[in-house]
């Protein structure tokens, strides 16, 4: 399989408002690497349909010749083409500081969508009023198989606004690259989805099952998200398996030619800690040595050099390993090669070390080897003249599950800390003491990663190879978290996906300042999505 290269065409992806057709004529003209297909057919997997349909390509997913055809929806253009339908989701302001977010508006669009593709949708609106969730079910033919449950989140995080180049809600397209709040986690994502399920509706095509499409709230903070919604209505989105964000797609050191597709079966296990500090009170022209926010920002200090030990699971030893085969980087797979072998802990964390080194995404490698600690949130004081009796920091820290127990990585801090006048508090809900707590812990850090012997995941990996036939495949831990825990806990398998090539820029941009991920690369992303869900067409 030979990767062709093509000229970056800056100028066409900076001009948004040109009209559709062209702008999908554009997109088919692609990026250095992204678009990859079989021989005879360089790139065409990677376009629209309407796009292969003017360029007299028949995708391999197509009916087969001879099948009878299903009757089509008249679905508009621009619901089929993911950046169109990306530019919208990105229009709507649904910043969550904490509390939820507004997403109706969102989900008033989005519910248009489906109606207009003739598909059933409902609006669960939550107690936060403007902050709902949106359910659109695709009628299988077969009541027998359980549903496939697409799960993506409408709320993103807050915006600093000074230190974007471009307005984080107008959907900004520059040199090949849309921008946005939500542009890769998770808009993006459900944009992908979202077209690859229309176009397959557009195409005639029913499924084998239901396929229920589900755009939550709360994911990002807040107390009315998914496991809300399935203590309240669980019948509505009751699966056999669900899809969500998560596996990264890698490039290669080149930036650009993709390197390793991953599908997470498991996430790192979330939990904060608050480290207190006290001191006396008192008027600011007399400052006493017991000031509490030097005794804090020495701890922090202290603890912020820290990195807990490197800990290889089942999970991470497949990632790691594949990793090893898709790399070009010989140094890069010499070093995790050294990891993976080390038969100590000192030649184990000595290895990790050249690993993150060599590696074009090191915070990601580095974050899936061991438990993470994040400063995030830091109080004190209230008026300049006077020196505040307290200050805190919240941190927040990410356990691999069947790695290092949450439980000793509190005991290891609380040992650093001993001599350093700061309490260490593991935060709990109200009225859950923290052996409670940590028990909750233990439970979630012992939870077995999802099993691959599901459709889904078979889905997943056939589309892999079909769409990305010069990568590696292989499940992954997700080093963040997702809205899966209710139907985890009852032992329904979940998976994610962010189904587009990324830099380790892009990355970076997640959850921070101008977000953005490649134009083609989500067209690419779409078509992805579209082998997955063509396992499961009945026609």
């Amino acid at each position: 399989m030979t990767h062709e290269l093509h000229p970056d065409p800056h100028d066409s992806h900076g001009r948004p408002h040109a009209p559709h057709g062209d702008r999908q004529a554009r997109r088919a003209l692609g990026r250095r690497g992204f678009l990859l297909g079989t021989a005879g057919a360089v790139g065409a997997t990677a376009l629209a349909a309407p796009t292969l349909a003017r360029a007299g390509v028949v995708p391999a997913t197509a009916a087969a010749a001879g099948e009878a055809p299903a009757a089509r929806a008249a679905i508009p253009t621009a619901d089929l083409d993911s950046l169109d339908l990306l530019t919208r989701m990105l229009a709507f302001d649904t910043q969550n500081h904490g509390k939820g977010g507004r997403t109706r508006e969102h989900a008033d669009m989005l519910k248009a969508v489906w109606d207009r593709a003739g598909v059933t949708t409902e609006i669960i609106p939550t107690p936060v009023p403007d902050n709902v969730h949106l359910i659109a079910r695709i009628r299988g033919t077969n009541p027998a198989n359980k549903p496939i449950l697409v799960l993506g989140h409408s709320d993103v995080v807050p915006v600093e606004r000074k230190n974007w180049s471009v307005d984080p809600f107008a959907g900004t397209v520059k040199g090949g690259e849309i921008y946005g709040r939500g542009a890769l986690d998770m808009k993006g994502a459900n944009a992908a989805f979202i077209s690859a399920l229309l176009r397959h509706l557009s195409e005639g095509h029913t499924f084998d099952r239901d396929i229920i499409v589900l755009t939550d709230a709360d994911e990002e903070a807040g107390d009315y998200g998914s496991s809300w919604l399935a203590e309240n209505h669980w019948d509505k989105i009751d699966a056999g398996a669900v899809l969500t964000e998560g596996g990264w797609f890698l490039a290669q050191r080149d930036g650009t030619t993709p390197m390793l597709v991953t599908v997470t079966r498991q996430d790192k296990v979330y939990f904060n800690l608050d480290l207190t500090s006290t001191g006396t009170a008192t008027h600011s022209s007399k400052p006493m040595p017991d000031s509490a926010i030097v005794a804090l920002s020495r701890a922090v200090s202290e603890l912020g050099s820290y990195q807990a030990p490197v800990r290889l699971t089942p999970v991470t030893r497949a990632y790691y390993s594949a990793l090893a085969k898709a790399t070009d980087d010989r140094r890069f797979a010499r070093a995790i090669g050294m990891l993976l072998d080390a038969s100590d802990q000192r030649t184990r964390e000595r290895a990790a070390r050249l690993v993150i080194a060599r590696s074009t995404y090191p915070y990601l490698h580095s974050a899936l080897l061991r438990t993470t600690a994040a400063y995030v949130i830091e109080e004190a004081g209230y008026k300049e003249n006077v020196i505040p009796s307290e200050a805190t920091c919240r941190v927040n820290c990410r356990a691999v599950p069947g790695g290092q127990k949450p439980r000793e990585f509190l005991a290891t801090v609380r040992t650093i800390l001993r001599d350093r006048d700061v309490e260490v508090t593991l935060v709990t809900p109200p009225g859950v003491s923290e052996e409670e707590q940590l028990a909750t812990l233990d439970a979630t850090w012992a939870t077995p990663a999802a099993g691959i012997d599901n459709p889904l995941f078979g889905a997943i990996s056939a589309s892999a190879r079909a769409t990305y036939p010069g990568a590696v495949f292989t499940p992954a831990l997700f080093e963040a978290g997702t809205s899966l825990k209710p139907w985890r806990a009852k032992g329904i398998p979940g998976y994610g996906v962010y189904p587009y090539v990324i830099t380790n820029d892009q990355l970076i941009g997640m959850h921070g300042n101008d977000e953005r991920i490649w134009v083609d690369a989500l067209a690419t992303g779409t078509e992805f999505m579209y082998r997955v869900f063509d396992r499961f067409r009945s026609r």
